[in-house]
C-alpha cells in the first residue's frame, strides 16, 4: 500500500471515530526538496503525526501550524524557502516547498435528549441540515429507528448510560426537550461540566426559573448555570413541534456561525 494511501484511509478513520486531524498536502516544490507535490502527512491534537512532508525543521514547523488550523478550523497554504537557516528558512536543499494544511473537526453531533414530538421534530431537522443526530430518552420505546428513523444513534435508558457511550466533546451541541422539571434536575449536574459550545433547555420561563431553584437546592451555582440557553431556540412565535424545532436549529446555526472568523 501507498505511503499515500495509507494516510487517506487513516483519514477516514479518525472522521469516522469523530478524531480531530490535519492533512498536510505538498502542493508546490522546486529544486531541491525533500518530498515532493502530492506527498501526504497527517498531524493529531496531541502533536503526533502520520507520514512526512520532508522532516526536520520544515516539519516541526508544519506541526506547529497544524495545531493552530485545528484550533481556528481555517486552511492554510505554507510557503517555504529551503535555502538560507540564518535568514530564518526552515532547511538548506536549495529548493522552494509549499504545504496545504486541510483540518478535518469531528463532526458536529446533534445530541437530543428526550424523544417525545419535538424531540422527533429536532432529530430529523438536525438530520436534514447535516449533522450526526444522536437520540436518547429514558422511555425506550421512543428511542427506537421506527419512531426516529433518521437518527444516528439510539440510545435508550437513562442519561448516564448515554453519556458513557456518546461522551459530551467540542463538537456537541446538547438539545434538552425532556417531559418535567425532574428530569432535567437529574441530567444538568451531569453536563454543567461539559465541553459542549450549546445546552439548550426546553421549556417557559417559568419552568426553567423552577429547574434552577431546584438545582440551585442541589449545590449549582447561579454562575453555574449562566451557561445554559434557557428558554431554547430563537423566538420566533414557534407553536408546533416542526416549528420549535427549526427555531431551535436556527440558533444552533447562528451560535455556529457566528464564531467563525
Amino acid at each position: 500500500m501507498s505511503d499515500n494511501l495509507r494516510i487517506i484511509q487513516e483519514l477516514l478513520a479518525a472522521q469516522q471515530a469523530g478524531i480531530p486531524v490535519v492533512l498536510a498536502t505538498v502542493i508546490k516544490a522546486r529544486g531541491s526538496v525533500p518530498r515532493h507535490s502530492g506527498s501526504k502527512m497527517l498531524v493529531y491534537a496531541d502533536g503526533r503525526i502520520s507520514g512526512s512532508i520532508g522532516g526536520g525543521e520544515m516539519e516541526s514547523r508544519v506541526v506547529a501550524e497544524a495545531l493552530e488550523a485545528l484550533q481556528d478550523g481555517r486552511t492554510r497554504v505554507l510557503p517555504y524557502s529551503l535555502v538560507a537557516p540564518k535568514k530564518g528558512d526552515p532547511g538548506v536543499c536549495g529548493g522552494e516547498v509549499e504545504i496545504y494544511l486541510e483540518p478535518y473537526a469531528p463532526p458536529a453531533t446533534l445530541f437530543v435528549v428526550g424523544c417525545g414530538h419535538v424531540g422527533q421534530a429536532v432529530a430529523e431537522l438536525g438530520h436534514f441540515l447535516g449533522y450526526r443526530v444522536v437520540v436518547t430518552d429514558d422511555r425506550e420505546g421512543l428511542v427506537t429507528p421506527d419512531v426516529i428513523p433518521n437518527a444516528d444513534l439510539h440510545l435508550p435508558g437513562s442519561f448516564a448510560d448515554a453519556l458513557a457511550q456518546n461522551p459530551i466533546n467540542a463538537h456537541t451541541f446538547i438539545v434538552m426537550v425532556t417531559r418535567n422539571v425532574l428530569v432535567d434536575q437529574e441530567i444538568v449536574p451531569l453536563i454543567i461540566d461539559s465541553p459542549a459550545p450549546y445546552i439548550g433547555i426546553m421549556g417557559s420561563s417559568r419552568r426553567w426559573a423552577e429547574t434552577q431553584k431546584l438545582l440551585i437546592e442541589d449545590g449549582l451555582s447561579a454562575e453555574d448555570l449562566a451557561r445554559f440557553q434557557a428558554p431554547i431556540g430563537l423566538e420566533i412565535e414557534a407553536e408546533t413541534p416542526a416549528e420549535i424545532a427549526v427555531s431551535i436549529m436556527a440558533e444552533i446555526i447562528k451560535l455556529r456561525r457566528m464564531k467563525k472568523p
